[in-house]
């Protein structure tokens, strides 16, 4: 198990299965209006932000696109704050003004959520460089999809990165879907495998489906930013089970291809067997954590419906002028 202890295994355990509960009750509450605009779910990528987030240290960045929840979960923010901020609340974590795509923590380095397709590469950079120009030691985790690889800020980002030797890890979540066309015809080449090259950037490839390979990967390519202070692609091949958003009826894809994702490497499933099979948790264990989180999610979703919105006032505060 790649050196895992059992105490570590089981809370990154935790932590998928936190993410994978809480979208599923976010896609609850909005059928119930108890969300409203946008909202997009992460479910089947949580092995990449779990496995990435572990590696990094207190003083790094991280910042990503518009499907941003299990982020803020995975780097420690309150479920209740998360749900409050999805259901507009004055709890919330960006005082619900941000909603699904733009909550963010300042106290956890979490710099967004941003709604703009591929804005957060750029602002990635810009993490990258503070941490240089501080020399703190901290390097900037950037997430971002396969439609946004094909963005033209993103090539700017990674130009002054490479340039500039900024450490940032460019994770590439290939999901294969930009909203609804898939990569296959929508990507030059047929790959994204190879969109550094051009600045002299290296990419790893990694299954973003397989927590442990995930791990082990991005461990590396952290490692390598963080000492030679150089930018580094994570290509990602991960999967969405929903559509790009809650509106989003995801008929550009067949029922049998996403129930055959499912079946057959199910990041949360593949990870339980593994813990099963390395003796590091029996089934009843497990089982029993993922109660504990139903109950975790169902807590947020309660409190979130039953908070205040902001104050009218509320209208008037954080606005730049």
């Amino acid at each position: 198990m790649g050196g895992l202890s059992a105490e570590v295994a089981l809370g990154l355990y935790r932590k998928m299965v936190l993410a994978r509960l809480f979208e599923e009750k976010a896609a609850e509450l909005y059928t119930l209006g108890h969300i409203s605009g946008f909202c997009h779910l992460y479910i089947g990528q949580e092995a990449v932000v779990v496995a990435v987030v572990h590696n990094l240290l207190a003083q790094d960045s991280v910042v990503t696109s518009y499907r941003d929840h299990a982020h803020m979960l995975t780097l420690g923010v309150s479920p209740n704050a998360v749900m409050s901020e999805l259901c507009g609340k004055a709890i919330g974590c960006s005082k619900g003004k941000g909603g699904s795509m733009h909550m963010y923590s300042r106290e956890h380095n979490f710099f967004g959520g941003n709604g703009i397709v591929g804005a957060q590469v750029p602002i990635g950079t810009g993490l990258a460089f503070a941490h240089k120009y501080k020399k703190d030691g901290g390097i900037s985790a950037t997430f971002f999809g396969d439609g946004a690889a094909n963005q033209g800020q993103v090539y700017e980002a990674f130009n002054m990165a490479a340039l500039w030797k900024l450490p940032v890890l460019f994770v590439l979540e290939n999901n294969h879907y930009a909203m609804g066309t898939a990569a296959i015809r929508s990507v030059s080449g047929k790959t994204l495998k190879t969109r550094g090259d051009p600045f002299g950037i290296p990419t790893i490839c990694v299954d973003g489906m397989d927590l442990l390979d995930v791990l082990s990967k991005s461990r590396d390519a952290i490692e390598r930013v963080r000492t030679s202070s150089e930018p580094v692609i994570l290509h990602v091949d991960t999967y969405r089970y929903r559509g790009h958003s809650m509106s989003d009826p995801a008929t550009y894809r067949t029922r049998a291809e996403v129930e055959n994702v499912k079946k057959t490497r199910d990041p949360i499933v593949r990870f339980k067997n593994n813990l099963v099979n390395e003796k590091l948790a029996d089934i009843e264990m497990l089982d029993k954590i993922e109660e504990e989180v139903a109950d975790i999610v169902e807590d947020a979703a309660k409190f979130a419906i039953d908070a205040p919105f902001p104050d009218d006032r509320e209208l008037e505060t954080d606005v730049v002028l």
